[in-house]
């Protein structure tokens, strides 16, 4: 039974794929077209790359999509970045994946509001994701909201006691918060992780 269910999602795979690419050009005209778009990068010729996978462009694939937010982005065209990405967004709405890539081009057009609602979307979906919890931590410690800041911080903390950046950031936000006990415990749990980390050496002097 198990070896027919296996095999039936096998074929429902290929059936996918057949129907994502059939009408629009091959399996591998498509890896191909990945293939030369990702050599293309290797020398940050962005609209070279884009020109390989818009040639063989399926709309309703997640993966080109997603690519071309990519590459778009890094050619400083921002719009259509975020219009597939947000495409991208749309084929997979329970990925965090694209919604990670959605935030480059919404975070470059200056729509912060707009970044701290994709990081909440990411976190909703997954609550422990710590590159959501310490970038929207990150952003509303230099908004100067420390009290949001450190309950993104203390996440991170919690799940990775020795990370360097969220211990640091954690320090910070809680000498700014005038917890200057908390604060040096943080900053003399960095130095176990650098013992010549001057951020760390200069914030202790301050607090002495």
């Amino acid at each position: 039974m198990e070896t027919l269910k296996k095999l039936a999602l096998s074929v429902l795979f290929a059936f996918t794929l057949s129907v994502s690419y059939g009408q629009n050009g091959n399996y591998e005209t498509m890896r191909q077209a990945f293939k030369t778009s990702y050599e293309k990068e290797a020398f940050e010729k962005w609209q070279d790359a884009i020109d390989a996978l818009e040639a063989v462009y399926v709309s309703d694939s997640y993966e080109c999509n997603l690519r071309l937010g990519w590459l778009y982005y890094n050619a400083g065209n921002q719009n259509e970045s975020k219009t597939h990405y947000q495409k991208a967004v749309e084929l997979k709405p329970f990925a965090i994946e694209a919604k990670f890539g959605l935030i480059y081009p919404i975070y470059a057009m200056g729509n912060l509001q707009e970044v701290i609602r994709l990081y909440d979307e990411i976190i909703t979906i997954a609550p422990n994701n710590t590159q959501a919890l310490y970038q929207l931590g990150s952003v509303y410690f230099y908004q100067k909201q420390y009290e949001k800041a450190s309950n993104y911080f203390s996440k991170v903390v919690d799940l990775f006691p020795f990370s360097y950046d969220a211990l640091i950031m954690l320090a910070h936000t809680n000498f700014h918060l005038k917890k200057f006990r908390e604060a040096r415990v943080l900053y003399n749990k960095v130095l176990l992780y650098n013992p010549d980390d001057e951020v760390a050496l200069e914030s202790l002097a301050l607090l002495d």
